[in-house]
């Protein structure tokens, strides 16, 4: 009894393994089949953030300012003599290398060509024999400051330039900064710094960026073809027009019929876009600058818009606690630049800036740039970088449900945004963000906010009988904000 039972048993094996094997190719298959589609996907492919520690972007302190000190080259010529009893000599070419242009000048210390070294060829940085001063040949230089390194105070020279900011780094292989992180690599880091130095962040790194703050002010105005007020369609037909394109997402020519079919208004697609266009520049400045209750939970992230067959970038900062959008940029990039926009929307509504204030965010590192910048201005706060699908790190962990807030608000635009496919032009795509916003923060319900209330509750609205109502009474709220007594 007992052989027959095993031979069966060893048949019913059998079988699960070689299901088990089918099952595995067809996965691996699949498998296959999504890294293609993600290859040849036309969403756009995102970075991934670095995932070995010293790979990390770090924000170092502040350099020291200094007065620049006005040097001559040929009292450092004689200091020079009268100290080593030797003079320091012209730079000898060799071959057909004939050095920087003739009329090059260190801009530092006066000194002329012949003691000016060509330091990375052709890409135009000279340094000074005599004084040491590295710059750029025939480029204006400041002689007002300089900028000295925080841990050995002594200078830091640029080395890169880049869109938003300047890079400069403390050459000292002496700098107290080099010697610890260099004291804090393992022998395995050790061995790879070796091989590959530029993998690891080792020196002194400050980023002078190009923006102001005072830049961060000024609003970049939505193009209109219209004027409200002389528009041919009564405000009943403009209120049915904006429920329509801006709540349920429906595209300008889908509008257009429907208005016909549903209340036999004859009106075009281009129309429609130019009154939608006309709306947002004129709402646009109440919702932006309308004094929001907000909470101290903050979280941010990038989401994809199509623009003239091209990814845009919309950047989205939001309350998470109230539901309420604080910031919507749109840019062709993923920069550094449109990161402190978005940020600035949300610290210019804080007075005064609360000192444990912490924005939650993904891993790309144009954020910590960001906060650098804003360190710099005088206003500091904490990033919380979620990285990753998975909790591999403390941050990761603790901040995930954040994160997942700001994801879903990505979503509910996405389905929002759906069924107009993308748009011809920046200004569109500004208007259409800049309406939605206004539609989600003070005409959309949330099912996670106290019986469904709409975030921002104005008691204006409660009155009005149906959502074209509504839209309507939010533009007289506008005219009114508009027209009120500006602060001295």
């Amino acid at each position: 009894m007992l052989i027959p039972f095993i031979t069966y048993l060893f048949k019913i094996i059998k079988f699960l393994c070689e299901h088990i094997d089918q099952q595995s190719q067809k996965i691996h298959e699949l498998e296959e089949e999504i890294n293609a589609f993600k290859k040849y996907s036309k969403k756009p492919q995102f970075d991934k953030p670095a995932d070995l520690d010293f790979q990390k972007l770090t924000i170092d302190k502040l350099p020291k300012v200094v007065k620049a000190e006005t040097v001559d080259y040929r009292q450092l010529l004689q200091e020079k003599f009268q100290l080593t009893g030797k003079p320091i000599k012209p730079i000898v070419r060799h071959g057909q290398n004939q050095g920087p242009a003739a009329d090059s000048v260190c801009p530092h210390c006066g000194a002329p060509q012949i003691y000016l070294y060509q330091n990375n060829g052709a890409q135009g940085q000279l340094v000074c024999k005599i004084c040491g001063e590295r710059f750029i040949a025939h480029k204006k230089h400041s002689k007002d400051i300089e900028l000295l390194c925080p841990h050995c105070e002594r200078r830091i020279y640029k080395i890169k330039t880049r869109k938003d900011f300047d890079i400069y780094r403390c050459p000292h292989t002496d700098c107290p900064y080099y010697q610890k992180r260099l004291s804090k690599l393992s022998k395995k880091e050790r061995k790879l710094f070796k091989s590959e130095p530029n993998r690891f962040k080792m020196r002194y790194i400050y980023r002078q960026f190009h923006l102001k703050l005072a830049d961060l002010e000024q609003d970049s105005d939505i193009p209109t073809r219209v004027n409200l007020n002389n528009i041919h369609s009564s405000p009943q037909v403009l209120g049915l027009i904006l429920t329509y394109h801006v709540n349920y997402g429906m595209s300008a020519e889908k509008t257009a019929a429907l208005m016909y079919d549903v209340h036999q208004v004859k009106i075009s697609g281009q129309t429609i876009r130019n009154y939608a266009r006309s709306v947002a520049a004129y709402v646009r400045p109440f919702t932006d600058h309308y004094p929001y209750q907000l909470s101290d939970q903050f979280c941010g992230d990038e989401t994809y818009i199509r623009v003239s067959g091209k990814w845009h970038y919309i950047y989205f900062f939001f309350d998470a606690t109230n539901k309420i959008i604080l910031s919507h940029r749109v840019s062709p990039h993923r920069d550094t630049k449109t990161a402190i926009q978005a940020i600035f929307d949300v610290i210019r509504r804080l007075d005064p800036l609360p000192a444990d204030l912490n924005l939650i965010v993904d891993g790309n590192p144009i954020y910590k740039l960001a906060q650098a910048f804003f360190k710099e201005n005088g206003f500091p706060f904490k990033i919380s970088q979620v990285i990753g699908l998975t909790n591999e790190d403390e941050v990761s962990h603790q901040y995930r449900p954040l994160k997942q807030i700001i994801e879903r608000l990505n979503r509910t635009f996405k389905g929002n945004y759906k069924m107009l496919g993308g748009f011809n032009s920046d200004a569109g795509s500004i208007a259409h963000v800049a309406l939605f916003t206004t539609y989600f923060n003070f005409l959309r319900p949330h099912s996670k906010l106290k019986d469904k209330h709409v975030p921002v509750q104005i008691p204006e609205l409660k009155t009005c009988a149906d959502m074209p109502q509504k839209w309507l009474k939010l533009l007289e709220l506008t005219e009114k904000f508009l027209t009120r007594p500006q602060p001295a």
